[in-house]
């Protein structure tokens, strides 16, 4: 059986969602929490092997010219065949025409570079007080 993409909330393993996004440090979120997470959001991307959940990404949008991507996660053995991309390009389909930012991780930089995405300079954010030393180690600011 191969990767199943699913675009929608149902039948997700909210657990499995929590863990992999947890595994990158990407949210400590609970699994009750992601899932009203994902589903406040705009689009949604899940990556589905044999009925668990092994790439996920969400993108916060207008629908009309802003978007947001967050919380682009795949489970390690899928690294490195084109399944990061996917679930990228999935979430670009779902919020076509409109300007999208993101933040990634200081590692995977050059991943977001090749997809066409451009260091901005003048991004900035104002982060919950338990969260902003966090980001200040993991090297975001």
């Amino acid at each position: 059986m191969g990767i199943i993409i699913q675009q929608h909330c149902d039948d997700i393993n909210w657990q499995e969602v929590a863990d992999l996004l947890a595994f990158y440090g990407l949210s400590s979120f609970d699994a009750i929490t992601q899932e009203q997470v994902f589903k406040k959001s705009y689009a949604v991307v899940f990556l589905l092997e044999n009925n668990h959940v092994v790439g996920v990404g969400r993108a916060l949008s207008d629908g009309i010219c802003q978007a947001a991507v967050y919380n682009i996660a795949l489970a390690k053995h899928l690294h490195g065949q084109q399944y990061g991309k996917l679930i990228v390009d999935k979430l670009i389909e779902q919020v076509k025409g409109c300007n999208i930012i993101l933040y990634t991780h200081p590692q995977t930089v050059e991943f977001y570079k090749n997809l066409g995405f451009d260091l901005m300079k003048t991004g900035m954010a104002i982060y919950q007080t338990d969260h902003r030393q966090q980001m200040k180690e993991m090297g975001f600011i």
